[in-house]
């Protein structure tokens, strides 16, 4: 296992520099810059701005220098925010955004998981059909219309819950994390039900239920270790994919979380702060993944033998 750790963690580093590299050359590349959206300056100003923040210098060399202050865990100052580091930005809007999706993580697992063994007990009947068929929808409504669809019905209409804000009124907190779980939901809801068909047909099933034991026993305790491994080796990229993929979600609920950042830097051209929420994006994702697997792995003998064996 640590030898898979170690070569999954080597393999993590050139990913990272590319995505960093990548990323770097874009932004730059896109018309204006950090400060043309202001109002017009002198360019004597304009000249004392870009050598404040090193942007007279050759792009290969603001390259490198970025790259030796992420060396040491710097983003780098903001341009758009005079005397915020993009740390400090990060470390303020973090929180909110690693709370919205550890609450949606936790409805698409249940609501999604639940709909996903409910289907798998009666494949092609109505049981199977209904879940499966909210599944789809929720895989092709995005949630920029999600979002206004469950804000009109149970806010404006019903009055069950506030449309806006984050931890200032009872209940606010709801319909962000199902708009954002919606998707990962159907997904998981899909990928319990393949899992759950394949071990439902296996023979130590069908010998489990030969000996007598209730059916309810059969599924908890023999058919969900092996059912639910497509859904653990999704949880990893998920919930990387919930923290990177909020900006749309907080947006539209107002939260302060860090994708109401991404979203102001992209539109300012803030080159640090679009730099910084990519590389920590991008670390999560790597991360998640790797945990993603190593549990799969764990749960799964025969990854171990092959890992064991140095076949992988």
């Amino acid at each position: 296992m640590l030898r898979f750790i170690l070569m999954r963690l080597l393999q993590a580093i050139p990913v990272l520099l590319v995505v960093i590299t990548v990323t770097f050359f874009l932004v730059r590349l896109a018309p204006g810059g950090p400060f043309s959206a202001e109002k017009a300056v002198p360019a004597e100003v304009l000249k004392a701005l870009e050598a404040r923040y090193h942007l007279d210098q050759p792009v290969i060399n603001q390259y490198l220098s970025y790259l030796g202050d992420l060396a040491h865990g710097d983003f780098g100052p903001s341009f758009k925010y005079p005397g915020r580091s993009v740390n400090e930005m990060i470390a303020a809007g973090l929180p909110a955004t690693a709370e919205l999706g550890l609450y949606a993580m936790c409805f698409a697992l249940l609501i999604g998981a639940s709909a996903g063994i409910i289907a798998a007990l009666k494949p092609n009947t109505a049981q199977d059909y209904i879940p499966m068929s909210t599944a789809m929808l929720g895989i092709c409504m995005p949630s920029f219309l999600l979002g206004p669809l469950l804000m009109l019905v149970f806010g404006v209409w019903l009055e069950w819950v506030p449309v806006s804000g984050w931890g200032d009124i009872p209940g606010d907190k709801i319909l962000p994390a199902l708009t954002l779980a919606s998707g990962y939901t159907a997904y998981i809801a899909r990928l319990s039900r393949g899992g759950m068909l394949e071990v439902m047909s296996q023979d130590y099933i069908r010998t489990a239920r030969a000996k007598g034991l209730p059916e309810w026993k059969v599924v908890l305790k023999h058919g969900l270790r092996g059912g639910m491994i497509p859904v653990i080796a999704f949880i990893g990229p998920a919930f990387a994919g919930l923290l990177s993929g909020s900006f749309v979600v907080e947006t539209i609920f107002q939260i302060p979380g860090l994708g109401r950042f991404y979203v102001q830097a992209a539109f300012n051209r803030d080159y640090t702060m679009i730099m910084g929420t990519t590389v920590l994006f991008a670390t999560l994702i790597i991360l998640f993944n790797l945990l993603a697997d190593i549990v799969a792995v764990w749960l799964n003998p025969r990854l171990r033998d092959l890992y064991r064996s140095g076949g992988a």
